[in-house]
């Protein structure tokens, strides 16, 4: 499908489901990033600080970025004057260092809490066991707006293993909200589904996915 045709398509199917599309523009060219931007895209996603700055002042300045791959903490310093939203905050000690970046710029970045659900030893995240003894911490720091969590599945074709690893994530968040942000209005974001099972994530309850390549790979 060309790409002047799928990015609507794309975009009307989300709309209905009032989910937030993230284009994910990692490795793609400068020129592609600006084609799906003069067809409204605003909100882009990187895996890698190196190459989020290499293109942050070569593209338009509305462009909200957003970090969704790991994140180490001696890399925070470059982003956190200007970032719309870390995905990845997979630590106590992350947020902590997020936390002290913002505060600095005397800036509120609104943060995801990274869980661990898929079997890959590869994936980063908070231990789903664990992450009720962090959260009273992660509440008190300042300069961070926890606005919901994100989880990746494991890169299988097995449908029935991500819909299971989705549904794990739709129940984590479901008590981390009831637990500990039924009063927080902006706590609503579950960030999961990629180019490959973003309708499987979804149906369960995905409220923002991450896709890159059916984007850029139908762009000319």
């Amino acid at each position: 499908m060309a790409y002047s045709s799928m990015y609507p398509e794309l975009v009307r199917f989300l709309e209905s489901k009032k989910v937030q599309l993230v284009a994910v523009s990692k490795t793609q060219p400068l020129e592609k990033v600006q084609k799906l931007y003069e067809l409204g895209q605003r909100t882009f996603g990187e895996n890698r600080v190196q190459e989020l700055m290499g293109k942050k002042d070569l593209l338009p300045g509305d462009i909200k970025w957003h970090l969704i791959g790991h994140l180490q903490k001696n890399k925070v310093k470059f982003i956190a004057p200007f970032i719309s939203m870390i995905h990845s905050v997979d630590s106590l000690a992350l947020a902590q260092v997020i936390s002290k970046e913002a505060v600095k710029h005397n800036r509120i970045i609104p943060v995801l809490l990274q869980v661990k659900i898929a079997i890959e030893e590869a994936k980063y995240g908070f231990d789903p066991m664990l992450l009720e003894d962090n959260l009273s911490q992660l509440n008190d720091l300042p300069g961070i707006d926890i606005q919901g969590m994100m989880g990746m599945g494991t890169f299988t074709s097995d449908q029935e293993i991500t819909r299971q690893e989705f549904q794990s994530m739709t129940r984590i968040y479901k008590e981390t909200k009831a637990n500990h942000f039924a009063d927080v209005e902006t706590f609503r974001e579950l960030s999961m589904g990629m180019s490959g099972d973003y309708e499987l994530a979804i149906e369960q309850g995905s409220t923002m996915v991450r896709i890159g390549s059916l984007l850029f790979n139908s762009i000319a």
